[in-house]
């Protein structure tokens, strides 16, 4: 069986879950949660949320079982830059073991309202890919094969 999923950005909405998971009923099934250890910071240069090792910090979010299907969109929605690491998160039954989409380190912000210095207060920055390695290149340099959610396609002139 696989770990549940935790979320704690722009998954939290139950719209957004729903539409982005293709799976009506998963908002519903969700229970609450939170990651001891931790703060949600912005991935760098962008107004999405990731999560940081802090002690003594504590993020709420939400545990999810998606299904095959749904797990296939949720990732693409959430795009190559971020990636599943393991967590133990603590809920009402006591703690468990579970997943969440976070950013490498580096391209995480220093806190919460901190993008790292890069765009304060200007819209993400899109790169044109990276045709020379047959790679993109995602809006914080991240090198993906697949780009990640913040990566756009620039038309040739």
């Amino acid at each position: 069986m696989t770990l549940p999923l935790f979320l704690y950005g722009t998954l939290l909405d139950r719209r957004v879950l729903a539409r982005q998971s293709g799976d009506p009923r998963l908002p519903w099934r969700a229970r609450p949660a939170s990651l001891e250890g931790h703060r949600r910071v912005v991935f760098r240069g962008t107004p999405y949320p990731t999560l940081r090792p802090m002690p003594g910090g504590t993020v709420a979010g939400l545990l999810v079982r998606p299904n095959a299907g749904a797990m296939r969109r949720l990732r693409a929605y959430e795009g190559a830059c971020y990636r599943l690491h393991p967590f133990r998160v603590l809920t009402r039954h006591g703690p468990r073991r579970a997943r969440a989409f976070v950013v490498p380190r580096h391209l995480a912000g220093r806190s919460p309202g901190d993008p790292g210095g890069l765009n304060r207060g200007r819209a993400p920055r899109y790169r044109v890919p990276d045709e020379s390695r047959g790679r993109l290149e995602c809006c914080s340099g991240c090198r993906r094969s697949r780009g990640c959610a913040r990566t756009r396609s620039i038309p040739r002139p």
